[in-house]
């Protein structure tokens, strides 16, 4: 039987899983977003694992974050 799931972040970007990255113990997921724009989370290989991600699925970044900074570069 199929389960959904409502979370509080407004932010979710749907896309596909184009990369997974493991490493001793976090994995950097990639996932296309469209229009040639790549959103890499960093997660735990455990939270790659019971998701069951696989290049090519279908998945979301979900984006909850209370700060965003902005830097800019000056010439000079």
């Amino acid at each position: 039987m199929g389960h959904s799931m409502k979370i509080s972040a407004r932010n979710q970007i749907a896309g596909t899983v184009k990369a997974i990255h493991k490493g001793a113990t976090t994995a950097h997921v990639e996932i296309d977003v469209g229009g040639g724009t790549v959103i890499t989370a960093s997660i735990t290989n455990q939270a790659v694992d019971d998701l069951k991600l696989a290049t090519g699925d279908k998945a979301y970044a979900v984006i909850k974050a209370s700060d965003v900074m902005v830097g800019v570069e000056h010439a000079g």
